[in-house]
């Protein structure tokens, strides 16, 4: 039951940025020490980070789709911020100028495949870029939001929350990872930066009922449904 309809970026409010190209999506692991904790994981030197490709993307306003042969499929709900403009080796104080939207992600992950990758030393794209991986909620314009001193965001399943994340609690803010990303690839206009996840990840069911928010500003109701 795979979603045909294409996706393309939305913007609230009929933002005009709703013509930006769909890109790649650069993700964070390991930005949240509760979820550091969480999975056992060893606290990162440097900002960890691997790439989802465009396939991966679709609505979170549509049913999420996940896999059935493939073992536990992982919620991690994340803050999403989007590129306006091309980057390349920029400085944390030049992104803020660079973003159009911030919206939520979830990075849909196969746990069990996730961890098998891990014990060989292997890149993690099995687990984390299959298709459907990447649902994004709408984006609210950054030129509304940038003033904020932080963001609050939940993910709620079957009506108990399961998620609850807080910029304030990142490891490297936004600005400083969007800038290091920078300086060894390109980030282009269209392209979407997923900031890693809080405590709280487990497997989704078929049949289950989710709710996504930005505190204040986006909710998204949605449902899991079998591929």
């Amino acid at each position: 039951m795979l979603n045909s309809t294409k996706y393309q970026h939305r913007f609230s409010d009929n933002h005009e940025g709703t013509e930006l190209p769909v890109g790649k999506v650069v993700c964070v692991g390991r930005n949240y020490l509760d979820h550091i904790k969480e999975l056992g994981n060893e606290i990162p030197s440097q900002a960890i980070y691997f790439i989802k490709p465009s396939t991966a993307i679709r609505d979170m306003s549509n049913d999420i789709v996940i896999p059935q042969d493939k073992g536990a499929c992982h919620n991690e709900l994340e803050l999403a911020f989007l590129v306006a403009k091309t980057l390349t080796k920029v400085t944390p104080e030049e992104v803020s100028e660079s973003i159009a939207g911030v919206g939520l992600g979830l990075d849909l992950t196969l746990r069990e495949e996730q961890e098998k990758l891990k014990e060989m030393g292997h890149p993690w794209e099995r687990a984390k870029a299959f298709d459907g991986s990447c649902p994004l909620s709408e984006f609210r314009p950054w030129n509304e939001l940038k003033e904020l001193p932080y963001f609050e965001f939940s993910l709620y399943v079957n009506s108990q929350q399961r998620q609850v994340g807080d910029s304030r609690l990142m490891i490297r803010t936004v600005f400083e990872l969007i800038a290091d990303m920078s300086q060894f690839f390109t980030l282009e206009a269209g392209d979407v930066v997923l900031t890693g996840t809080p405590k709280g990840v487990g497997p989704l069911h078929v049949g289950d009922v989710i709710k996504a928010t930005l505190s204040g500003y986006i909710e998204i109701d949605t449902r899991v449904v079998a591929a």
